[in-house]
């Protein structure tokens, strides 16, 4: 299949092509988005996909389209691990051998996934510290061994096949579906989608959601192509690309009505919503279309049906303590200082007494080496009940005689903590 070809019709063979084999995941209703939006909200459950994520509908159409000779060969990727679990179980269907490039950065769970979807017919290669050095590892060895390379987001029949959820959602949503929120990686699931809703629903509106670390599709929207991030904020490591596709990059700039970011703070603080509300475990990428949507109050007519999909949910648990610290400071509600103590009694009696007020609380307290004898600097971590209280926080730390310094969120010292 070749660019001209990319359209609704080739969407919806895919869809048939890969009916048997993925599921149709449900599109369900959020009464807590829904409030906070002021219209009806949904979410595409495409974490409850094979593999737990929409990535297996791309490499499951593009491999099993393949020649005898071309699978005989095997398949290799590049992934940041959902593109890799959903090659390493289409290679276990399909009897394919495949090899996946992983980064550093990708969490021990997916890289465990991988192995296991793949049934023994994968292979793991840890290589690079970003997707994009993975995915030239990947290409040179495809280069190498005649393996078909296997693109996440940059090819034809990868698009199509991630563009199947669009017409499930047309049917699941009715006539009433007024918006579609996409998380945005490489741009391969969201030219999908908008393809087909141009071509069949034109009225409906596309919007893409990148993170504010990674927003490599505004980034090629405002050069007038693709163009290389200097820097890639791996957090959200499922959208966590450098350069988004060449043939992606064409439908989302013709097609896709608008594309924000979303920062990381927020973007955890609806992972623990969909969690503590909905029962819902999202990846970082998973929760970028929610998250976008909490901001878009009064956009919407209150009958309308907004769509957010939720892309993925192989959240590694050890990353919970991390997403909790951003969300609370995203939410202003933990805030650090480097307090300076002189060595004499009642320092920090005084701090206790007379700085920290009720619904105060330190949660980090962290001596750093003295750097005399008449002074002993400390890192303290303090959360609040409400944010509304830095104010007066603040104003009683200008009032005391010790030193304290806040330390911004942006500050090189903020490293050490997340």
């Amino acid at each position: 299949m070749n660019h001209a070809r990319l359209d609704a019709a080739a969407v919806d063979a895919a869809a048939d092509a890969l009916r048997p084999v993925v599921r149709r995941t449900e599109l369900e209703h959020s009464p807590r988005l829904s409030d906070l939006v002021g219209a009806s909200v949904s979410l595409k459950r495409e974490n409850r996909q094979i593999t737990r994520s929409y990535k297996v509908r791309g490499a499951y159409h593009l491999i099993s389209g393949l020649s005898e000779d071309e699978q005989a060969r095997g398949v290799v990727c590049a992934s940041a691990g959902n593109h890799g679990q959903g090659l390493a179980w289409s290679c276990a269907r399909l009897g394919v051998h495949g090899r996946v490039f992983v980064p550093t950065t990708t969490p021990r769970q997916k890289r465990q996934r991988i192995l296991a979807l793949g049934e023994g017919r994968v292979e793991l290669v840890v290589e690079g510290r970003s997707y994009d050095e993975a995915g030239a590892a990947a290409r040179a060895d495809a280069d190498r061994t005649g393996a078909v390379f296997v693109p996440p987001f940059d090819d034809a029949r990868v698009v199509a096949g991630q563009g199947t959820i669009a017409p499930e959602i047309d049917e699941q949503a009715g006539e009433r579906l007024h918006t579609v929120l996409v998380p945005v990686g490489g741009g391969g699931l969201i030219a999908g989608l908008a393809l087909w809703l141009k071509e069949r629903r034109p009225e409906v509106r596309v919007v893409g959601v990148e993170p504010r670390g990674a927003a490599s599709m505004t980034a090629a929207l405002a050069a007038g192509g693709p163009v290389a991030l200097a820097e890639v904020d791996t957090f959200v490591d499922g959208a966590a690309v450098g350069r988004v596709g060449e043939v992606p990059f064409p439908i989302v700039r013709d097609l896709v009505d608008e594309v924000v970011t979303v920062d990381a703070g927020a973007i955890c603080t609806e992972m623990l919503d969909l969690y503590q509300v909905e029962g819902i475990v999202a990846e970082p990428a998973g929760a970028l279309a929610s998250a976008a949507v909490r901001s878009m109050a009064g956009q919407f007519p209150a009958d309308a049906v907004v769509v957010c999909l939720v892309s993925g949910g192989n959240n590694d648990v050890s990353r919970y303590g991390e997403i909790l610290e951003r969300s609370l400071i995203h939410q202003g509600l933990r805030h650090y200082f480097m307090v300076t103590f002189p060595q004499e009694p009642g320092a920090l009696r005084h701090f206790l007494d007379d700085v920290l007020a009720e619904g105060e609380d330190i949660v980090v307290f962290d001596y750093v080496k003295k750097n005399n004898r008449e002074t002993g600097p400390a890192l303290v971590g303090i959360e609040l009940d409400d944010a509304a209280k830095l104010a007066g926080l603040l104003e009683r730390m200008e009032r005391s005689p010790l030193q304290i310094e806040q330390v911004p969120p942006g500050s090189p010292l903020f490293s050490f903590l997340m």
